[in-house]
């Protein structure tokens, strides 16, 4: 079947206009949470942390925020989209046109991708009038922040499929989003936790991305970049596969 690239690009640009017409509250609104997570722990752990020599802690700190920011975004966007075209009842408006689960996949995860960097980008511009970032390695900084927001779009893509009501999708940024972007080496080392914390840190899809993207910053990690890389890439693929399954075969959105 071939590629329906009007379509696609037509929903893409209905997504990206969904999440930017009220961009103070999708785009900027994130920017300043973070600013404030990171004006509390910079000013209280600043002269008392040090995770890495030659390395301030708010040089640590800076990068996972921008990190948990763009997960937790880029997950909002397509997990909301979907179930407000559900509960609205237009999701039928999406689904009539002649797009496969290729075209619908892909024009929801960039659009959820699109947004996660833009908020990560409103992060860092905020953070460097604070403090003075390096920037080691720029290609895995984008990188990771684009296989980061593309596997929190297809997460987000799943739970919106998922999901009934908003209750559902509320519950997903609860218990899975939040406490695992929160316990994924944000505002700390895993190397300062106990050896069995420190094995269940390995086991949490999010500290991969950080640690990845900010080895791109600060060129220290806690685990070899390239382990980071291909887990958050065979996570992605995961997820991709799983999306697009439940795309194809209609679930909870063909009825």
């Amino acid at each position: 079947m071939e590629f329906n690239a009007v379509g696609f690009y037509t929903l893409l640009c209905k997504e990206i206009k969904r999440f930017w017409k009220v961009g103070i509250q999708t785009v900027f609104s994130p920017m300043v949470t973070t600013l404030l997570y990171l004006l509390i722990f910079s000013y209280a752990l600043e002269d008392r942390v040090t995770v890495y020599p030659g390395v301030s802690y708010t040089e640590f700190l800076v990068p996972g925020l921008m990190m948990m920011a763009i997960i937790q975004n880029a997950f909002a966007n397509s997990s909301s989209s979907l179930i407000q075209s559900k509960i609205t009842g237009n999701l039928i408006f999406i689904l009539l046109p002649p797009l496969s689960s290729l075209e619908l996949y892909l024009a929801f995860v960039l659009a959820a991708a699109l947004r996660g960097m833009l908020v990560g980008v409103s992060v860092y511009v905020v953070s460097v009038f604070f403090v003075d970032l390096s920037l080691a390695h720029l290609g895995p900084i984008l990188l990771f922040a684009f296989l980061a927001s593309s596997v929190m779009g297809a997460f987000g893509l799943i739970a919106g499929i998922w999901a009934e009501k908003f209750d559902q999708i509320a519950a997903f940024t609860n218990f899975f989003v939040v406490p695992l972007s929160f316990l994924s080496g944000v505002f700390y080392s895993i190397h300062d936790l106990p050896e069995f914390w420190r094995s269940v840190s390995h086991l949490n899809p999010f500290f991969y991305m950080i640690d990845g993207f900010r080895a791109g910053f600060i060129a220290h990690s806690d685990v070899p970049m390239i382990y980071s890389f291909g887990f958050v890439v065979g996570f992605l693929v995961l997820l991709s596969v799983l999306s697009l399954r439940m795309l194809h075969t209609g679930y909870k959105i063909r009825t």
